[in-house]
């Protein structure tokens, strides 16, 4: 057992979670993450990346089930191979543009959570380390939406 404990609240443009874009890639709209200040330290150096990657949890998330319809398929699939926000665990990961740093809040754009959203974690997206050129989709290639 472990305990994880909220650094921060993701404020979007989403009050309902029927608002939310189903991917950062989806989205659009300019989002502040604040960083409670105890942790605003943790923020040094931060501003070079263009690029970060938000870990959160999905705090109005309830139950889960091990197969799923997702939201781009008409098929049961396993949980896993889905990015769905029901899960044992509920994190959600989003890599989103970092705009600009203010103190403890972050300006970042692409967001696709809603308003209140505890945050979990930050880390930079480093292109060498996260980007993968032999990537396979699996029942996703067969999705028209993508």
């Amino acid at each position: 057992m472990f305990n994880i404990k909220e650094i921060g609240i993701i404020h979007t443009p989403y009050n309902d979670l029927s608002e939310c874009p189903i991917q950062p890639s989806r989205s659009k709209d300019t989002a502040e993450v604040e960083v409670f200040k105890e942790y605003g330290k943790g923020l040094s150096d931060l501003d070079g990346f263009s690029h970060i990657i938000l870990l959160f949890a999905f705090h109005r998330s309830e139950g889960y089930s091990l197969r799923i319809k997702p939201f781009l398929d008409d098929h049961l699939r396993g949980l896993f191979a889905t990015r769905a926000p029901r899960r044992p665990n509920p994190i959600g990961l989003s890599v989103v543009r970092l705009i600009e740093i203010r103190d403890n809040v972050l300006t970042v754009n692409g967001i696709d959570m809603v308003n209140g959203t505890p945050l979990i974690d930050i880390k930079p997206y480093v292109s060498e380390f996260d980007k993968r050129d032999d990537v396979r989709l699996g029942w996703l290639s067969e999705s028209p939406d993508l």
